[in-house]
């Protein structure tokens, strides 16, 4: 398979995974739904590809470009977390975004299987309700 082509899947995959838990988000009427958390993922696995396969060379330390990527999920994460009186709203949300970029930037470096595991994962622990209101 050529390079493009599995870059293209990746970010098919990585777009689906985010779709699949913004879906979820969606359905319980949350702020950050289907539409949201796609694009964080396929942003994030974007810039994972683009820092490992077009700034290639021995000086470039790809590393730096996923820690862009938390550092700017956690601005974006931030805004959906709202306190009022009757305490915070928003957390979760805020936590699905960060794991859903960590998704990605997992699919953006091949880590396929964990990307997928993670993604079953983060919806498994969407599906629980809460505990309190």
């Amino acid at each position: 398979m050529s390079t493009e082509v599995e870059m293209i899947l990746r970010l098919l995959m990585a777009a689906v995974l985010g779709a699949g838990i913004g879906l979820q988000r969606e359905l319980a009427v949350k702020p950050a739904g289907l539409r949201t958390h796609a694009l964080i993922c396929l942003g994030s696995a974007l810039f994972t590809i683009a820092s490992n396969e077009g700034f290639g060379g021995d000086w470039v330390d790809s590393s730096r470009v996923a820690a862009g990527v938390v550092t700017g999920i956690g601005f974006l994460g931030a805004g959906t977390i709202i306190r009022d009186r009757r305490g915070v709203m928003g957390l979760t949300t805020a936590a699905s975004i960060w794991t859903i970029a960590a998704i990605g930037i997992a699919v953006g470096a091949g880590l396929y299987i964990i990307a997928a595991a993670s993604g079953l994962l983060t919806a498994v622990i969407l599906a629980i309700p809460k505990m309190r209101e």
